[in-house]
């Protein structure tokens, strides 16, 4: 019985596995202003970085 279905059951395993890594992302999603502070703090700290080694 198994044998005959090991394609659908494998189908529904990705499927339930790619919604919930979907689901998983949009619930830990930082929003976009966050992202921009950190993305910018990075950078200046690396410009920092740079500058005193010179």
């Amino acid at each position: 019985m198994l044998k005959r279905y090991w394609k659908k059951i494998g189908m529904l395993i990705l499927i339930v596995a790619c919604v919930f890594n979907v689901m998983n992302k949009l619930v830990h999603k930082l929003s976009l202003n966050k992202e921009m502070l950190q993305s910018a703090q990075y950078v200046y700290s690396e410009q920092e970085k740079e500058n005193k080694q010179k």
